[in-house]
């Protein structure tokens, strides 16, 4: 498989706030080295990512968020901090009648949705190469021709928890909605975007909720349980043009995997039946029994499976790393997905 990979992200060492605590985020520079160690033995070819086009991100994302995320470590330095990241502490409250504040602590609550996400020194150079990886990844899976074309983001930091203005959930740009964004450009008509993460997509499903072409399916918590909260209710079915095509699946805590994989074999249906030429996976494997930081119960033995499942829909496909935090267990879980695909994909083809 074609793997799309970058060091760029190594700088990037957020901060968030956990039971009160300010602490090193659990979405750690070494969960992008683990995965790449883990893969790079599996005879699969690795590729830096090609520029990243700043005008397909303009399209998905607020232009002035953008341009605040590019600049806030720098505007941060030279107002005179001192502290080694910047975070927002006030957030907008419901009925609030005011604007994007001219203030840049006031900007950090407007442009964030959660405290568990923090902007350094490295924070942009990284945001955008992992931006890049899913673009790349997607443009290399529309150029190819032939056999079921597949690639393998490997980014970081993730992305599905970015919205239009918003970044949260360790998330600051939307990959796997960026990724989508290039299939559509290549030709594709109809995209979907399928997310099993642990955590519900929301920024996914805030950037495509009024659209048609792109479907969204997530797999997760359950928001009344769960991370991000205020999103991923079954009853959130699109708005608009995109009526009918964002589909929901919340799993409440404790979700062994005959439960998830049912949940699993619904969602592919759905893709199937709504007539997507191509498929983009947001691929989280926190669903995992041992994961500190969620309440599935999958086991290392199940991602294959998964993978074998989402190649068995037969889709261009490019596969977009996510989140996961056992570090021990990270990189077998995501070979297992990538191996589980490829088997798949390479016994229907013989």
């Amino acid at each position: 498989m074609l793997i799309v990979s970058s060091d760029n992200h190594l700088a990037h060492h957020s901060l968030e706030l956990d039971a009160a605590e300010l602490i090193p985020s659990w979405e750690s520079p070494q969960r992008a080295s683990i995965v790449h160690d883990a893969l790079a033995s599996g005879g699969h070819e690795f590729i830096a990512p090609d520029p990243l086009d700043r005008a397909l991100v303009a399209r998905l994302h607020d232009s002035d968020y953008v341009a605040f995320l590019e600049t806030a470590w720098s505007r941060w330095v030279d107002e005179g901090n001192v502290a080694p990241a910047a975070m927002g502490f006030c957030w907008p409250a419901r009925r609030s009648s005011g604007g994007r504040p001219d203030d840049l602590v006031g900007q950090l609550g407007h442009y964030s949705f959660a405290a568990d996400c923090s902007i350094v020194a490295g924070t942009w150079d990284a945001v955008a190469s992992s931006a890049a990886i899913a673009q790349t990844a997607a443009s290399k899976v529309a150029e190819m021709a032939g056999r079921q074309p597949v690639t393998f983001a490997l980014c970081r930091p993730p992305g599905h928890h970015a919205s239009i203005d918003q970044f949260g959930g360790y998330c600051y740009l939307n990959n796997a909605a960026i990724a989508a964004q290039v299939l559509r450009d290549a030709g594709h008509e109809r995209v979907a975007v399928l997310d099993v993460d642990y955590h519900h997509g929301n920024g996914t499903q805030d950037i495509f909720y009024r659209r048609a072409d792109v479907m969204f399916a997530s797999i997760h918590a359950d928001p009344k349980q769960e991370f991000p909260f205020f999103m991923g209710h079954a009853s959130e079915t699109g708005e608009a043009d995109g009526r009918g095509a964002n589909l929901n699946l919340p799993l409440p805590h404790g979700t062994v995997f005959a439960e998830w994989t049912v949940a699993l074999d619904h969602a592919l249906r759905w893709i199937v039946e709504g007539g997507c030429s191509a498929l983009v996976v947001s691929v989280g494997v926190d669903t995992y029994v041992d994961d500190p930081i969620s309440q599935f119960r999958l086991a290392t033995t199940d991602f294959p499976t998964i993978g074998a499942a989402i190649a068995d829909v037969g889709l261009p496909t490019v596969l977009v790393m996510e989140g996961g935090y056992a570090t021990d267990a990270l990189g077998y879980n995501v070979r297992g997905v990538i191996d589980g695909f490829e088997q798949h994909s390479s016994g229907a083809r013989s």
